[in-house]
């Protein structure tokens, strides 16, 4: 129940809402003034009514002001805001973040965060021993825990939301995510401690993480300024970590080279989708979402318009592509075409081997019984690949890398580039391949001077 004071000309109205966890009591309060010319009656009356209005609104969360914890913003920020208006992998790359900012942070009130505050937490991030990648080692008998519990792989790895590869990793005594213990510990019921040990890591987290918790933290920060919670935000007071900008890693021309005649050995779905990405530049999550409608055969074109996603929270799922630019048609070669042709074929094959086990999702790139493929699996098979062919170490967006690279050294306009790869605009392409562009204008540079120095002979010399 509200309390109400008067005041001189105002009323405080003031609603308790339970205690913190230092067993304070927590108290949300406002101010009513009348408006001129209102009755004792009138003023009586619309107390009470705006006495109501702001418990049911301390109630249901509606009430921020100073006071307001950092973590309690923070959640509401997510309901309100992050949870409707942005992607499912930034959300959840978000609370991944949150797991470390809450325990730094969450419990100083918005009014008291200071700068101080954040470079300690940033300065704790620098610290040996950080990171939350650190690998997690599976227990000899995991094979019998399995047998015991009657369970196959496939259906651990459904009941786990993993993949096979993952369980079978497990299985054969090689180490997995931190992630991917939990899941699969709570899968077998069982204590994460009696099924993995973790592996002792003492790396850091490196500048531009720390960066990433930093623009979090400030982007909370500017909604509570913007809904008039705090005056400032504390992070425009502190500088973010510096980052070294480092060149994408790329194959050159005799590298891909390499990579596309080796590729002739592998799987034909693996090769295909290798093979795809170095000629179109794609990124992963574009090349999963891709439809057989999209493939336009005689035109000798592709349209992008969805990207295919994964998260261990909801599994394989569709979703709008990166930005407006994204989505965009591009024109391949015939030698494309040809493959995707020959891999439509295999497709069909297997589609009629399995019959009614086949599920039709009209994608591309399927897992074997027709679903959308998991966009980790193409991942992982490609470190593997490289692994095992003693090729450059490169991740398969590097593939990405090495399209536009080529094209770039290939005289391609950048702007071009930039349509083909869907940027949002020429800038972004020319600060990710600086060293592309600055080699091909050198190389142009040498050209003309070849053409202009001093004492080259004309055609009409020669006789």
């Amino acid at each position: 129940m509200a309390s109400i004071t008067k005041r001189k000309d105002s009323y405080r109205i003031m609603v308790s809402c339970g205690y913190d966890s230092s067993n304070k009591k927590i108290l949300k309060t406002m101010t009513y003034t009348p408006a001129p010319g209102m009755t004792p009656k009138q003023i009586d009356k619309e107390v009470q009514r705006q006495a109501m209005i702001f418990e049911e609104k301390c109630k249901t969360g509606q009430v921020l002001d100073s006071n307001t914890k950092f973590d309690d913003f923070s959640k509401k920020w997510f309901e309100d805001y992050a949870d409707k208006q942005l992607k499912k992998t930034t959300v959840s790359r978000y609370h991944d973040l949150m797991k470390r900012i809450t325990p730094a942070i969450g419990h100083i009130k918005l009014d008291k965060l200071q700068p101080h505050h954040l470079l300690e937490f940033y300065s704790n991030l620098e610290e040996n021993g950080m990171r939350s990648d650190i690998k997690y080692t599976p227990c000899n008998n995991f094979k019998e825990i399995l047998t015991k519990k009657n369970m196959t792989y496939t259906q651990l790895a459904e009941k786990a939301n993993v993949s096979i590869a993952t369980v079978k990793s497990c299985v054969n005594g090689k180490n997995v995510t931190h992630k991917s213990a939990e899941l699969i510990s709570k899968a077998l019921k069982t204590d994460i401690i009696k099924l993995f040990t973790p592996c002792t890591d003492n790396s850091t987290l490196s500048a531009k993480t720390i960066l990433h918790y930093h623009r979090l933290i400030s982007a909370i920060l500017t909604t509570a300024v913007q809904w008039q919670v705090i005056f400032s935000n504390p992070c425009d007071r502190v500088k973010p970590p510096k980052v070294d900008r480092t060149e994408a890693k790329y194959l050159d021309e005799v590298e891909a080279g390499n990579l596309l005649s080796i590729l002739e050995n592998a799987p034909i779905q693996y090769k295909v989708i290798a093979k795809l990405l170095i000629y179109t530049g794609f990124r992963r999550a574009e090349l999963c979402g891709l439809e057989w409608e999209d493939i336009d055969f005689k035109a000798c074109t592709i349209r992008v318009q969805r990207n295919s996603l994964y998260l261990p929270s909801v599994g394989v799922f569709e979703d709008t592509t990166k930005n407006i630019t994204s989505n965009r048609v591009i024109k391949v070669s015939n030698v494309a075409m040809e493959m995707l042709k020959e891999y439509k074929k295999h497709q069909q094959t297997e589609r009629l081997k399995l019959g009614t086990k086949w599920i039709n999702s009209n994608k591309v790139f399927t897992a074997w019984n027709g679903k959308a493929i998991n966009p980790t699996t193409i991942s992982s098979w490609f470190r593997k690949f490289i692994k095992k062919n003693d090729l450059p170490k490169i991740c398969i967006h590097s593939l990405r890398h090495t399209n536009a690279t080529l094209m770039i050294a290939s005289g391609t306009p950048i702007k071009t580039v930039s349509s083909r790869l869907g940027h949002a605009n020429v800038t972004t392409t020319g600060n990710i391949y600086t060293h592309a562009i600055r080699s091909a204008d050198e190389e142009a540079a040498d050209t003309l001077q070849d053409i202009f120095s001093p004492g080259k002979k004309s055609n009409s010399d020669i006789g």
